[in-house]
This record gives C-alpha cells, sequence and structure tokens, in this order.
C-alpha cells in the first residue's frame, strides 16, 4: 500500500495543484501532528482517502481551529484499514504550565496500557499486535533530543519491544541536515521520523 506521512512542516508543493501529481497512488495518509487543519482538510478532500492524524504538541493557544474535518484522530486508538492495524499516541513530554498534548512519562504510560485490550485482540485474531504506530514524539534516545521539550518517551521504547509493529512513524524533531538519521530499524520494527513528508510502500499482511 502507499502511504503518504506527514509532520510538523507544510510542504508547499502538497498544499497545492502538484499534489496529485506528488501523491500519485497514494491509498491512505497519516499525519503525525503540529500541522495546521486546514492543511490536512486540503490534502484529505483532494486525494479522497482516508487520513489518520494524532495531534502535536502545538496548537489550540490562539484559539484557531485544531481538529481538522473529515480525518479521523486515532489518538489511543487501534483502527483497521485494507488489512493494516494502526494506532496512535499524541503529544509530547510535558516540558512547562500548559499540558495541552504533553504528558509526563506515566501519563503516557498509562495511554500506552489503554490499548492492551485490543492488542491482545489483535494477537488472537490477526496473528500480530500491530503494523504502525504513529506518534507526535519519538521513542526515547531513537531519532530524541537531550532537551526536555524533545526527549523522547521510554514507554515508546516499551511498546515496540512487546509488541513489535512493523512501523513506528513519528515526527516532533524538525530535520535540517540531510545527513540526520530519520530511519531506524529496532529488532523488528522500523522507526522513521516523517519530519515534513514522506511517501512509503507497505506491504499489507494476511492472516
Amino acid at each position: 500500500m502507499r502511504i503518504l506521512t506527514l509532520s510538523d512542516q507544510v510542504i508547499e508543493s502538497l498544499h497545492g495543484p502538484a499534489l496529485a501529481h506528488q501523491a500519485r497512488g497514494v491509498e491512505l495518509v497519516l499525519a503525525c501532528g503540529d500541522l495546521p487543519a486546514d492543511y490536512l482538510e486540503y490534502i484529505v478532500s483532494m486525494l479522497n482517502v482516508p487520513l489518520f492524524y494524532v495531534m502535536g504538541n502545538h496548537g489550540g493557544d490562539g484559539g484557531e481551529k485544531i481538529f481538522p474535518e473529515g480525518c479521523d484522530n486515532i489518538d489511543a486508538r487501534v483502527v483497521e484499514h485494507k488489512g493494516l492495524l494502526i494506532a496512535g499516541f499524541e503529544g509530547s513530554m510535558r516540558y512547562n504550565n500548559r499540558p495541552k498534548f504533553q504528558y509526563t512519562e506515566n501519563e503516557m504510560r498509562a495511554k500506552v496500557a489503554t490499548l492492551t485490550p485490543a492488542l491482545v485482540v489483535n494477537r488472537a485474531r490477526y496473528g500480530r499486535a500491530l503494523d504502525i504506530l504513529i506518534t507526535h514524539a519519538p521513542p526515547y534516545h531513537i531519532h530524541d533530543a537531550e532537551d526536555l521539550p524533545h526527549r523522547g518517551f521510554r514507554s515508546f521504547v516499551w511498546f515496540i519491544d512487546t509488541y513489535k509493529p512493523r512501523y513506528f512513524i513519528h515526527g516532533h524533531v524538525h530535520v535540517y541536515d540531510t545527513r540526520a538519521e530519520t530511519m531506524t530499524t529496532r529488532g523488528a520494527t522500523t522507526v522513521i521520523n516523517t519530519y515534513g513528508y514522506k511517501i512509503l510502500e507497505i506491504s499489507v499482511v494476511k492472516k
């Protein structure tokens, strides 16, 4: 399946007529946060495919619209799309006194735990817990930074090691150097920083 993944930066070529050419054949869009609602609405309306998203750590402070229409927020939810099992977690590490879309490590661990029943059911039904996890923040010490706002969650590393999703796709960490590592393998999982956008070809595993 051809999938468009997005995060953090509005790509002008995707917010205009060139979208149809650049995203030719895309069947699904996954957005990992800190993107304007109108940008996501434009993409989903032009491509006419499902768009699953999680919120980043910014948005809402100025009263602007933050939840895009026509898109599906999958924070702490598991969904199935054409044979792919997908889940998501919003937000970043909490770093100030405005906790909207910010979490302590313990708070994120509690959110992760809420998915356990659905993931256990998936393993029994499909032989695997999850294919793709989308988040805003990265896992701890994988594509993250030392400063608190950009530090990854240890609970995401635990999730990878326990549930072994095929892909862990995140944003939040901006990439300015083309030499920066944006794709890392941990066990059975490929971790991808999708800052800006990427187009991925992901095979669908059938039971």
